[in-house]
Order: structure tokens, then sequence, then C-alpha cells
């Protein structure tokens, strides 16, 4: 199968993870993204409308090189993907493409196209029309479980402290930093321990899971999400979470302990005191099997399969 993927950043990792492990299974995937340069925002990028009108005749013109489908990953790649018209169009939609300020363009594409591929069933809901929900799979060969102690050293954290772990730039509104510093500083009056917020971002992913061994827990406050990455690797590596009632994560962390979603603040500040006055992993590892590469690229495949007969 012969697959040419649209997106508007090729360097995202998940999307990366997911060209690979695609072509691992025989599909042939070429990549195509608009001209300019991606600058990560809330909602947007800093190209502008006639970066993507150029890209139009780029992939009408490429579509005729003997492809099985386009795969248009990220609402705002839809339009052109739908432009050329010979080949089915499957979208996969990332979160704020759908539930942000311009959701009503990917949910307007979203009908036109053979497939529609989501993260999360608040996503399918948020469409409102059929679709397939398939998370981002994570690498659980990567992300285990690892000695807390060496972990620490090597990240050069304190040994004797408690450390929480925020894996997003602060800068990123939605992310919503300030909560979670406000959070952390709460439970710490709580814990008879050194309670350090560790803002972590900008790593190489394979040292994402050093830094996830060598916290207690991880804290997400995220205004909204699809099927946050984060939370799911936290799992692999019996990380405790505790989370904001965001994207998929309720579903994620029923019945794993330590583990709390909640929009209620008091709630998180509890729940994080608790994990921190207590330190243990959580049996995460577990739940989160059936979200592994290897099944989001069996289920894609199944996706691709149905668009082509």
């Amino acid at each position: 199968m012969k697959v040419l993927n649209l997106v508007s950043n090729e360097d995202a990792r998940f999307f990366e993870q997911q060209e690979k492990v695609l072509e691992r299974r025989g599909i042939d995937c070429t990549t195509m993204k608009p001209p300019g340069d991606h600058v990560a925002r809330e909602d947007m990028t800093e190209r502008t409308v006639g970066d993507y009108l150029k890209f139009v005749p780029q992939v009408v013109s490429e579509a005729q090189n003997g492809y099985d489908l386009v795969h248009a990953n990220y609402g705002l790649t839809a339009p052109m993907a739908l432009a050329q018209l010979r080949l089915p169009v499957v979208l996969s939609l990332w979160g704020t493409d759908l539930m942000g300020e311009y959701g009503w363009l990917s949910k307007r594409c979203a009908r036109h196209c053979d497939a529609t591929i989501v993260m999360s069933d608040e996503m399918a809901r948020e469409l409102g029309q059929p679709c397939h929900v398939i998370p981002h799979g994570i690498d659980m060969d990567r992300f285990a479980p690892e000695s807390e102690e060496e972990a620490r050293e090597e990240v050069g954290w304190n040994p004797d402290a408690r450390h929480v772990l925020f894996p997003y730039p602060p800068s990123q509104d939605v992310k919503d930093h300030p909560r979670a510093r406000r959070i952390v500083e709460r439970a710490s009056e709580r814990v008879d321990a050194d309670v350090e917020l560790q803002v972590v971002y900008g790593v190489a992913h394979e040292e994402v899971p050093t830094y996830m061994n060598a916290a207690d827990a991880l804290v997400l406050t995220s205004k909204r999400e699809g099927s946050p990455n984060s939370v799911k690797e936290a799992m692999s590596c019996n990380l405790p979470v505790v989370s904001a009632d965001v994207g998929d994560v309720r579903d994620r962390l029923d019945g794993v302990s330590p583990s709390a979603v909640s929009d209620d603040d008091d709630e998180l500040v509890a729940a994080l005191a608790d994990v921190l006055a207590d330190p243990r992993p959580s049996d995460g590892r577990e739940a989160i099997r059936d979200v592994s590469l290897n099944r989001m690229a069996e289920r894609i495949e199944g996706v691709y399969e149905s668009v082509r007969s």
C-alpha cells in the first residue's frame, strides 16, 4: 500500500512514531507539509493562509503518482487532501484542530472524507459523525519502569525530595502551568518533605522515560486535550498521574491506583498530597497495553483497507 501523508508538523513525535510503525508493516509512506515553518501555538501555526493555498497544487500534483490514498494528519491539511479528487481521504484529528478555533473547518471537511480518526471518545462526541477512535500509540519498550534512584542520579534531582513532573512548556497556555504550580504548592503544605515541581520539555524523546522514572507523580492541568501521550507514557512507566478531567484521561485511568482525575482543585491537591506523602508506583502499565504502537498501527491499517475497498 502506498500512502501520501499530509501533515502540518512533521516533527511531531507521535506522527514520526506513527509513520515508522506503519512502514514496518509494509506501508510505503510519503510525507508532505505546507510551505513555511511550523511554530507551535495553542491552536495555530505561524503559517499564513497563503502558505496553505500554495500547498493545494503541490498536493494535487503529487497525488497523481500512484498512491492508494491520502492521509490528512491534522485538520488544517484536510482541505488540501480533498482538493484532489482521485483518491480516498483519511483524516486524523489530533485535538486542538477539533476542539479549538478551527474546529468548524475540521468538522466540515470530515463530512467529505472517506474515514475520520479521532483520539478519544470525547473528540468523537465533539465531531458528531461516524469516526474511528484510535489514540496515539506509545512505545512500551522505551517507556518502562526503571530504578528511581538511578533515574534521579542521571537527571540530577535531589534524591530526598518529592518530584512532580510537568512535561510541557510553561508558555503553552492550554497546558495551564500556573494551575499546576498552585496545586503542587498547596499539596506540598501537607507533605513532610521538600516538594519540587519539575518542568521538563524540549528534551530528546529517548530521555523522557528517565525523567518519568525519577518523578513521584505527573500532574496534568490542561484546559483541553485529545488523548495526551504524556499520561499514557507515565502509565507505562507506572508513574502515578493526577489530572484534570480532559480528553480520554478519565477512561485511561479508570481503575488505576494511585491516580486521580477531577476538575476540582481541592480534590487534585488531596490526591497529589496522598501520593507524595507515601510515594509508590501505580499499576498503570497493565491498563495501557491496548494502546501500544503496534496496536495503533494495526487499527490504522484497517482503516486504510476499508477506504480502499
